[in-house]
């Protein structure tokens, strides 16, 4: 199969650049929604079954592929698989945690004491609130997240919420984040967006292509167009779903959840393994 046409010049620009030199391309994928399904319960998530193929037959021909998440880096790679694609790095907690294939080691810096704080206060404050049964929190360690895709009203428990837990964070010098039906309570500055422009000036990239599915990877998109504006082509993917459109009115190309996501690597794969053979033919 082709790989997909973007539909913008923008996006063109940057599949073109990836494909031109494929080499400098930095390859960045958020992980829940994206490279894995959306699940009732986050701890079941899995990757895509065809998403570490895809990867370990597209990182020898990028300069790197990286996954951006909000979980813990060992986290995602566990619920991943991901320990044995080369190369890869996952950059967990929107990018406060690092790590790499190379070393399969995890660096971290301390939560800080926001997060403990709230830690010990979110229980009480989703009493007072009224949160409905199906409500509960995940303890990603530098962050909080509250979900409410199992109360029996998922979009009212997130409305009854918000109010409550942006006071709670804001008395301890964090923010929140939403997404798919959760609010995540983490400390401020740090997002996908500061992440993916850090790690692409790293790498010293040509070209980025990013993808992802949520409302936390708004930021990502923006540091896309804002390399763009710095002279790197970019591409920026939606993961489709009904229940998140914000992305796909800003993405230069929209696939069909995580399927489409593991085409689209596939389909970037095969043409790149094409005109290598091209070249030496």
């Amino acid at each position: 199969m082709p790989v997909p046409q973007p539909t913008t010049p923008e996006g063109a620009a940057g599949l073109a650049a990836l494909l031109a030199d494929p080499a400098r391309a930095v390859i960045a994928l958020d992980f829940d929604g994206t490279l894995a399904p959306i699940v009732e319960d986050p701890t079941q998530a899995r990757a895509h079954p065809g998403a570490v193929p895809a990867l370990t037959r597209l990182a020898p021909r990028v300069d790197s592929i990286v996954v951006i998440t909000g979980r813990p880096a060992a986290t995602a790679v566990e619920y991943g698989g991901f320990a044995g694609v080369p190369g890869l790095v996952v950059l967990g907690h929107y990018g406060r945690e690092r790590w790499e294939a190379a070393t399969g080691q995890v660096v971290s810096p301390d939560a800080g004491p926001g997060v403990a704080a709230v830690r010990a206060a979110l229980p009480g404050v989703l009493r007072a609130a009224g949160a409905p049964e199906g409500t509960w929190i995940e303890d990603k360690g530098s962050s909080l997240a509250v979900h409410t895709r199992r109360a029996a009203d998922p979009e009212g428990a997130l409305a009854l919420l918000a109010e409550p837990l942006a006071t709670l964070a804001a008395q301890h010098g964090l923010v929140v984040e939403p997404g798919r039906m959760v609010l995540e309570l983490r400390p401020p500055g740090v997002d996908k967006g500061a992440a993916l422009t850090a790690y692409v000036r790293e790498r010293k990239a040509g070209c980025v292509l990013f993808a992802g599915d949520d409302l936390g990877d708004l930021a990502a998109y923006a540091a896309v167009d804002a390399l763009r504006a710095e002279g790197v082509p970019g591409l920026k993917v939606c993961s489709g779903s009904a229940e998140v459109r914000a992305l796909a009115e800003r993405a230069d190309l929209v696939v069909d959840g995580p399927d489409g996501v593991v085409a689209l690597l596939e389909e970037i794969s095969a043409e790149l393994a094409a005109r290598e053979r091209d070249r030496t033919e």
